[in-house]
């Protein structure tokens, strides 16, 4: 496949795709949605895509109840950031989940603690595929698909409670 050089902005009217293509098959698969409108998440559990939900931002609401929202698959490059949208602190959490134990986050988050204390809180690095924003007063996560099994995560956290990563 050629490479192509532009010298100047490119511009759509719509969006832009990040897509890979198998090279056996021909499946396109979407990566990453550049300059889609933002997108407001269920208040129930909901499994996230890439081709709605990766490369925009992901209004998370206050809640009902505990909600969970499951990424996708991992894929290098894929992005996904969730900002809370609630107009006061939730009473309920969000839980954010990789598919399964397999695919795992590396890093963490800073906690800030509505306390007024600050602290960092890490995943382990080798298992853990959960976290739980708990109570939230606000929040912007970032997850970013690192490789095929791995998610990079990195953000802050606003609650009296601090975040906890775990094994699902």
């Amino acid at each position: 496949m050629a490479n192509t050089t532009f010298s100047g902005p490119i511009r759509s009217e719509s969006t832009l795709k990040t897509i890979s293509k198998n090279a056996t098959t021909g499946t396109i698969t979407e990566i990453t949605t550049l300059g889609g409108a933002p997108v407001s998440l269920n208040d129930a559990d909901q499994t996230l895509d890439n081709a709605t939900h990766s490369g925009r931002v992901l209004l998370v609401p206050d809640g009902t109840q505990d909600n969970t929202y499951t990424l996708p698959a991992p894929i290098a490059g894929s992005m996904f950031k969730f900002v809370y949208a609630g107009g006061a602190a939730d009473a309920t959490d969000a839980i954010i989940v990789t598919p399964g134990n397999t695919n795992f986050f590396i890093g963490g988050v800073t906690f800030l603690d509505s306390d007024n204390a600050i602290s960092s809180v890490f995943s382990d690095g080798n298992s853990n595929s959960s976290i739980q924003i708990n109570v939230p007063a606000g929040f912007e996560v970032t997850i970013m698909g690192k490789d095929s099994t791995n998610y990079q995560i990195f953000g802050n956290v606003t609650s009296a409670t601090a975040p906890t990563f775990a094994d699902q």
